[in-house]
């Protein structure tokens, strides 16, 4: 096991910070800033694969799929956070996008030893969410070979479902298991093995990327903005006034009434006052053209 893991490169010791415990504070920043400058250039490598796994999602959610993240650790972590955010951004609902955690919940802010590697856990996870060939599973683990993603793979694979992992190191475990494998080489961590640093931020911005690409794709944004936010609260209430105005050259006060009229939904309310409909006929042109704004606006244009 410990020759298995010394092949590692997210275990390999890094050469530009071997003296890192004898270094000033500067000296320390700077070497870790150095580093995490590498990882951006790591995920551009991985572009091409990354834009099959967003096709791969798009095209389950599109149909009625749903998106799992599988990992252990801070990988099921990078999961929660991700899949959190969907729903107050996007209007997503929870079941479409959501964490399977090695160690369940409570492993989000208190680890959970051993759970990792329970490949068993895993496959009786994923048999409670009852995949369909719809659903694709992405498996996350830096090193490329944690029991638990593995255990969950292998049983999408068995279910019919699709299958993406995301791993640091080349010819990993889990990338023969995957549909689509995602190995983004970030190198050697600052502290040996330390893989929430590097390897967890070059996972976050590719799960940062397929979400965002593929709400984009859904239609859950319009030009630049989230047209389908949930105006929960009061940040987020003024932020769809903002968009709003934005779009339509309207006034605060006209985009608070049209906010309210149409029960906070902002993709109606530009369809309101873009075509000069009511918000039944915006939601009738919304609905007609898939949740798209550009084309729900020339449809009741055309159709009222």
């Amino acid at each position: 096991m410990v020759k298995e893991l010394s092949r590692l490169k997210t275990e390999s010791r890094n050469p530009n910070s071997m003296n890192l415990s004898e270094m000033p504070t500067t000296g320390i920043l700077k070497t870790i800033n150095k580093e995490d400058k590498k990882v951006a250039a790591a995920v551009e490598d991985v572009l091409p694969f990354v834009e099959r796994a967003v096709e791969l999602v798009f095209e389950s959610l599109k149909n009625g799929g749903r998106l799992f993240y599988v990992g252990a650790g801070t990988s099921g972590r990078l999961g929660v956070m991700d899949a959190s955010e969907c729903p107050p951004t996007f209007m997503t609902p929870p079941e479409m996008v959501q964490t399977v955690m090695a160690g369940g919940k409570g492993a989000f802010t208190n680890a959970v030893e051993g759970s990792e590697d329970d490949e068993e856990q895993a496959i009786l996870e994923m048999k409670a969410k009852n995949l369909k060939q719809n659903d694709v599973v992405v498996g996350i683990t830096a090193s490329g070979r944690t029991p638990f993603p593995i255990g969950a793979l292998k049983y999408a694979n068995k279910a019919g479902a699709k299958t993406i992992s995301l791993s640091c190191n080349r010819d990993s475990e889990i990338s023969r298991l995957a549909d689509c494998p995602i190995e983004v080489l970030v190198g050697p961590e600052v502290l040996t093995g330390s893989t929430r640093m590097k390897a967890a931020t070059a996972h976050k911005m590719i799960l940062n990327m397929i979400s965002t690409t593929v709400m984009v794709k859904l239609g859950k944004v319009h030009e630049n903005l989230m047209v389908d936010l949930h105006a929960s609260n009061h940040k987020l209430k003024e932020r769809a006034k903002s968009i709003l105005m934005e779009l339509t050259d309207i006034t605060y006060q006209e985009a608070q009434t049209v906010l309210e009229e149409a029960q906070w939904k902002v993709k109606p309310a530009i369809v309101m006052v873009e075509a000069k409909v009511n918000l039944r006929e915006a939601l009738k042109a919304i609905e007609q053209n898939d949740g798209y704004v550009g084309e729900a606006i020339q449809f009741a244009r055309l159709n009222t």
